[in-house]
């Protein structure tokens, strides 16, 4: 097994024993549905996890955690259906939660949802680096929690609106578990896409006594009004500041 193998083996190792920890947990109101992708959608993540988990990464972009209509029916970060499938080239089979909101089926690959988050994000690196490999030969991509959350309504949940005590208890283990995808990867900067993760981020590795640099960049919600006001050019210059931009383009 080489070394490239190697990576991505202990990087799903080390999700795999995150979903054992996170089957542990009891949630209460307001949360009514709980979805795992990296259960359900296993086969398209690990496919994108051994595809692009490559040695000499430098970058992690920190996500929170799935959303309704990208990592929660392709299992892949920020995974906008159609940047999966047509840029990134991931296939694989997405089965069913153990509970499905009817408001929120979940469709996998063939969904016709646009994930507006995913398709801002993914949709910059794609114009970026129209072949995918230029983007992971220096950068991946990973949640914090890989939980979605929903109230009886079908309402998504972020961490954040957890009961508190609920809320420490799962951001705790999966803290632990960024620090190991962390000295996994081997990254020197860590960004997280929204302040919420930046400072989980910088929370659990100065903790851990990680010497990661960690740094954010706007989250591209639609419930963010400034990210709807042009979210690219102010991601673009923000990675510019930190160097990541010249890393994509070959100007470094």
């Amino acid at each position: 097994m080489g070394r490239p193998r190697r990576i991505s083996v202990r990087f799903l190792q080390v999700e795999q024993e995150l979903n054992h920890q996170l089957r542990d947990l009891t949630f209460t109101e307001p949360v009514e549905f709980i979805y795992n992708p990296l259960e359900y959608a296993w086969s398209p993540h690990s496919r994108f996890v051994k595809t692009y988990c490559i040695p000499g990464q430098s970058v992690l972009f920190l996500g929170m955690n799935p959303g309704p209509f990208g990592m929660a029916q392709t299992g892949v970060p920020f995974g906008e259906v159609k940047s999966v499938v047509e840029w990134l080239k991931i296939s694989g089979t997405v089965n069913q939660p153990d509970r499905v909101h009817p408001k929120r089926p979940i469709t996998g690959l063939s969904c016709t949802r646009s994930e507006p988050s995913g398709a801002r994000f993914w949709g910059y690196f794609r114009k970026l680096c129209p072949d995918p490999s230029l983007f992971f030969r220096h950068c991946f991509v990973h949640n914090l929690c890989p939980l979605m959350f929903m109230s009886s309504s079908g309402k998504n949940l972020t961490p954040p609106e957890l009961k508190k005590e609920e809320r420490d208890a799962l951001l705790a283990k999966c803290d632990i578990a960024l620090c190991e995808v962390v000295r996994v990867l081997g990254v020197s900067m860590v960004i997280g896409v929204g302040r919420v993760a930046e400072q989980r981020a910088r929370k659990a590795l100065t903790a851990a006594g990680l010497k990661v640099r960690v740094e954010g960049i706007m989250h591209p919600s639609p419930r963010n009004p400034a990210a709807n006001k042009g979210w690219e050019e102010v991601a673009r210059k923000k990675l510019e500041e930190l160097g990541v931009i010249s890393l994509l383009t070959g100007n470094a």
